[in-house]
């Protein structure tokens, strides 16, 4: 452990004495941002350690995917430095071990099991490994019969989201969705886990593969750890305001310049209606509350001459990610749809309504706060760069208009009901990324 982090953790672990007159101590209160010392102290062990003792684990640790080196996310450079160190040393020792390589995130795990190896999207792509139980109405595609298969499972690949400033994301409350789970968002990419407890838990029995139940106070001692991580200062001030139920919030920005100033305009505009409240991860209403923007893999191809839209499309690496479903509708008739990340709708089955309100490719709203430190970027780590983000959206609003039906201007390419006037601009786009460099 680094020099660093000790230093971090000694600088949450402040002891508050509270004294009377000249008298001794008559009280010693032991808070870190609103949480217990003790708790966070125990957590921060906890989110570092490989043994986790009792638990029969592979040797994986929270950190070993939420990597501190990378803002707590995982990179595709990060893993690929640590994949050839891990060669390097074992030039010399050939038992050498990095747990981030454990054969339950292999490309190859459902064919070879403990002996996979193919590690092509952790390297690649920086993304692991999450199993799904298909729906009752959900049937894979076997592509070499084009047949439904008997698969009752699928993989599905998705980046690591920082645990930065995660106590200003999950559950809000707000502009709630019409199915569950968690209609008012959640943790993860998809908002299937309604607290950081459950979150921890499905991390520990899925990429940790513990064998034993993680005792309760573990996972709230982790809980309590990743409610004191924030991007910066004025981030966290935001946050205790929150908590203190101020009712004027302080603005986390820095000091902006006119340059930023202009793009903070424009996020406003063209961003705020889904990356909204003082977390940016609330859509506004009349705007729905969980989002397909067509970053799964295949995504969109106008069919008209000349293009109305063109989205870049998705490299190999990722588009070999994408499974074809068969899907029986509530009315009996069965469709295909494909896609490298059906998003919610694996967790409830629900397609066939009308398309803004079906669950097919539907994923929560993720923070904002400090994306300038945290790319790759979107659910599939799609975009290389803050400027590649803005060129999809800008695609995005273009479809949006496409697709529309005559007369129709959706919420979230509108401001007021009548004009498509979301979509920045090209000569707005320089403002917007010099303000998005400074969150």
């Amino acid at each position: 452990m680094s020099g660093k982090f000790l230093l971090i953790l000694l600088a949450l672990l402040v002891t508050t004495v509270v004294t009377a007159g000249d008298s001794a101590p008559v009280q010693h209160t032991r808070t870190c941002g609103g949480e217990s010392c003790e708790a966070v102290f125990r957590g921060f062990f906890t989110f570092f350690d490989r043994s986790l003792h009792g638990l029969d684990g592979n040797g994986r640790s929270c950190a070993d995917c939420h990597m501190p080196s990378d803002q707590f996310q995982m990179s595709p450079a990060g893993v690929e430095a640590r994949f050839q160190l891990l060669q390097k040393r074992r030039r010399w020792n050939p038992f050498a071990d990095d747990p981030l390589f454990r054969p339950v995130d292999a490309d190859d795990f459902r064919t070879n099991g403990n002996k996979a190896r193919d590690f092509r999207n952790l390297r690649e792509n920086g993304l692991v490994r999450v199993q799904f139980t298909l729906p009752q109405n959900f049937r894979l595609i076997d592509p070499v019969t084009n047949l439904p298969s008997a698969e009752s499972t699928v993989d599905i690949w998705r980046m690591v989201p920082t645990v930065n400033d995660v106590k200003l994301t999950g559950p809000d409350g707000k502009n709630p969705w019409a199915r569950a789970p968690n209609a008012s968002g959640g943790y993860q990419l998809d908002g299937r886990f309604a607290d950081l407890q459950e979150q921890a838990l499905g991390a520990l029995l899925d990429h940790a593969q513990v064998q034993a139940p993680p005792p309760q106070r573990m996972l709230d001692d982790l809980a309590a750890f990743q409610r004191t991580l924030f991007t910066n200062h004025r981030v966290r001030a935001l946050s205790d305001a929150i908590s203190a139920g101020v009712s004027v919030l302080p603005d986390p920005d820095p000091p902006l310049s006119g340059l930023e100033q202009a793009g903070k305009v424009v996020f406003a505009r063209s961003c705020g209606q889904c990356h909204g409240g003082p977390g940016q991860s609330t859509t506004q209403a009349p705007v729905v509350r969980y989002h397909d923007i067509l970053t799964q893999c295949p995504r969109p191809v106008d069919t008209v001459s000349p293009a109305r839209f063109n989205f870049k499309p998705c490299p190999e690496r990722l588009a070999r990610n994408a499974r074809t479903y068969e899907i029986t509708l509530p009315n009996g008739t069965t469709v295909r749809r494909v896609s490298s990340d059906p998003g919610r709708a694996l967790l409830t089955g629900f397609v066939g309504g009308p398309p803004p309100l079906d669950d097919w490719n539907k994923l929560d709203v993720n923070g904002l706060r400090g994306i300038r430190h945290t790319g790759p970027y979107l659910h599939n780590n799609s975009a290389a760069s803050l400027e590649e983000v803005v060129e999809h959206y800008v695609e995005f609003y273009k479809r949006v208009r496409a697709g529309a039906a005559p007369g129709v201007v959706p919420p979230v390419a509108s401001t007021d009901g009548i004009n498509f006037d979301r979509q920045p601009q090209p000569e707005e786009i320089e403002a917007l990324l010099a303000y998005l460099k400074k969150l």
